[in-house]
């Protein structure tokens, strides 16, 4: 299944459901959240270097807007990271008599996300056979194992990310031991980078903010500050 089928799949059901998509050439991990997380802990941090200069402590000086950008020499802004938990359960699958899920529980689920953690060669499945006949396309195509870029899909929202941690705690299990119900709490970084995703969402996220910048504008509030507009 290709990303953009799954994306379309998904638009369609009644109740949004988040999830967590490989971005690979082909054999596409997607984990669609069953139960979506209740809340979403995005984090950002600016490093602000301290200014030696006398009287320029926690930036350098400026008088007048267009001077900020000299007040912000040596400022970092970090990457911005996501953290969830999601809840992982087929209780109500195992009661509508699911013969695969009432042998196997969730022991898929968990076993997708470990994969999502794993280096792994980012080439077509062709390419991947031919190099582990060892023939002549051995050398030709080497293979790199690489963390996997992921997508995670949150309502408008749809973030390239890589998945920096997942811990994963069993809470309940079959006589068989295999695991039925599961809390798994995933960290991931935003790639913030030139690529179609995140130009995307800057998009979006600039669209939405401008209203609300014109209309502080408008009101007055940047017009009686120091080297701000005056009317």
């Amino acid at each position: 299944m290709s990303l953009l089928s799954f994306i379309g799949a998904s638009s369609g059901l009644k109740v949004q459901r988040g999830a967590l998509i490989e971005y690979a050439m082909d054999d596409m991990l997607a984990l669609e959240f069953e139960f979506n997380p209740s809340s979403i802990t995005r984090t950002r941090t600016v490093e602000v270097k301290k200014s030696n200069l006398p009287g320029a402590r926690g930036g350098y000086d400026f008088t007048s807007p267009s001077e900020s950008s000299r007040a912000a020499q040596g400022v970092i802004a970090g990457p911005e990271s996501l953290s969830i938990t999601i809840m992982l359960d087929a209780t109500d699958r195992m009661n509508e008599g699911d013969p695969v899920v009432s042998r196997v529980g969730v022991q898929p689920e968990i076993d997708m996300i470990r994969t999502m953690l794993e280096p792994k060669s980012q080439q077509p499945s062709g390419v991947r056979t031919l190099s582990s006949l060892g023939s002549a396309a051995q050398t030709s195509f080497p293979q790199h194992q690489t963390l996997s870029v992921l997508i995670f899909k949150w309502g408008i929202h749809m973030f390239p990310v890589f998945l920096t941690s997942a811990k994963i705690e069993m809470k309940a299990y079959l006589p068989t031991l295999v695991p039925y119900r599961a809390e798994a709490t995933l960290t991931m970084q935003i790639i913030e980078s030139d690529n179609p995703f995140y130009n995307i969402e800057m998009k979006r996220q600039t669209n939405m903010a401008m209203p609300n910048s014109k209309t502080t504008m408008e009101s007055g509030l940047i017009g009686g500050l120091p080297g701000g507009k005056h009317g």
